[in-house]
């Protein structure tokens, strides 16, 4: 593939990101959520004037609610007590927000209940994309969403989706604690069967047959493979760039030799990102250059021999792990006779980690003259960005946080505006067969 083949494809990704996102903000959903929030303002206007127009005569006592200014629904059984004239009277047949029927339409009042269940809050990019929906959700009145820490246990999660569907949650979203297990997502899926209400799963894979098992499930993820793909693009035009082949083959023997920092075992986003960053990046440097693993990499046999797949440092998505693992090469490998020559991350808390061992030898500290090691990861955290800014890092592939956070309350709008789970599905790229949407990666460099 040639360097403009290269650069055509990233600006047709950073369009398609730009016009997707777009998309969503002026989409149907949102108009249909401001459609209904305009019938919501209208309804109390007209019910302020008529309590007004019914208020006592002038002179007549009338009881008041010290603090009352807004409708509140009322949780007793007692009658309620009179109200002022500035201050509707309460409706005593409301219900509480968590008793909110699969029949009735979310209000501002009653707004959807919402449970959002992430398998920790420690991961870096996750809490990008909580955070992302937290602020989204703070302008939408007609969902109440409850964020719950897992705390990388299955067993804890299947308890509190559980536990919240009990409470009466209407719609469940489900980050799996052990991504892979069709055991443990099936539980899942068949509390919320059992209470026919919808499930969204996002992130961390799941298998078709699991979506496929119920007709109010769906899958929002990005496709593992892709991020291999594209950080593999990444190095290639890093490489070709300039004189960069010549610089950091440091031995001049044609070969690059790399470390690669893998993520979970069983975990189809760290198997994709490893294996096809390699192929893909050796794909674009064939006739000038190889990636081969150092032997820096720990040698396994639980993959296939495919001279890429068994040779890795199992840092399992930690920083913390990356660098005791990185220094702990550095004893034994140079970072200066071509033992070392490039750095591979599945995502970039583990990309920070080896860097901050490498700068405990001078290497990748962004000073002017300092070694420097390229280095590729994940994510596009603000912590890698800024790395990359500071010459510490070489690239990152973009997780659109927030464009998945967008996608999930797009659901949930439509939900809430009493529309079906799926409805927004055409609005998104999704795989054949399957309802499981996928939002794109993007180079940053």
């Amino acid at each position: 593939m040639t360097k403009v083949t290269i650069k055509l494809r990233r600006k047709v990704d950073n369009y398609y990101v730009t016009a997707h996102r777009t998309q969503l903000c002026a989409g149907k959903l949102f108009r249909r959520y401001k459609d209904m929030r305009k019938t919501l303002l209208l309804a109390l206007a007209a019910t302020l004037m008529l309590a007004a127009c019914a208020a006592p005569p002038s002179g007549t006592p009338a009881q008041t609610q010290s603090s009352a200014t807004t409708p509140q629904a009322s949780t007793s059984s007692q009658s309620p007590a009179p109200v002022s004239s500035q201050t509707p009277e309460t409706d005593t047949s409301t219900k509480p927000d968590t008793e909110l029927t699969a029949d009735q339409t979310p209000t501002p009042s009653m707004p959807l209940k919402v449970d959002v269940f992430w398998y920790t809050f420690a991961d870096t990019y996750l809490s990008s994309v909580r955070n992302a929906m937290e602020q989204q959700l703070a302008s939408l009145p007609t969902i109440n969403a409850t964020q719950h820490d897992c705390q990388e246990d299955q067993a804890r999660q299947t308890e509190m989706v559980a536990s919240a569907i009990a409470q009466g949650s209407r719609l469940i979203v489900v980050n799996l604690v052990t991504t892979g297990s069709e055991e443990a997502a099936m539980n899942i899926v068949n509390l919320a069967k059992s209470a026919d209400i919808p499930i969204i799963f996002f992130n961390r894979e799941i298998s078709d047959a699991v979506v496929n098992s119920y007709d109010k499930c769906v899958f929002v993820g990005t496709d593992a493979d892709e991020a291999g793909y594209k950080q593999g693009e990444a190095v290639a035009e890093f490489l070709l760039s300039g004189s960069n082949l010549s610089k950091y083959d440091l031995d001049g023997d044609g070969e690059i030799k790399y470390i690669l920092f893998r993520g979970e075992h069983g975990c189809a986003e760290s198997f994709g990102r490893y294996l096809f960053s390699v192929r893909n990046a050796n794909e674009l440097l064939a006739g000038n250059a190889k990636l081969v693993p150092s032997h820096a990499n720990e040698t396994s046999n639980l993959y296939n021999d495919d001279g890429i797949s068994n040779y890795f440092l199992y840092g399992n998505w930690s920083a913390a792990n990356a660098t005791e693992l990185m220094r702990t090469a550095l004893t034994a490998f140079s970072l200066t006779d071509g033992s070392i020559e490039l750095i591979l991350a599945g995502n970039d808390d583990m990309a920070i980690g080896a860097i901050e061992a490498m700068n405990e030898v001078g290497f990748n500290t962004g000073a002017a003259g300092a070694g420097y090691i390229p280095v590729f990861g994940v994510d596009a955290t603000p912590v890698a960005c800024e790395a990359i800014t500071a010459g510490r890092m070489t690239a990152t592939v973009l997780q659109d946080g927030p464009g998945m956070a967008e996608c999930i309350i797009a659901f949930a709008l439509n939900i809430a505006s009493g529309g079906d789970v799926k409805d927004p599905l055409d609005d998104y790229p999704t795989d054949s067969g399957v309802d499981k949407i996928r939002i794109p990666f993007v180079i940053i460099r």
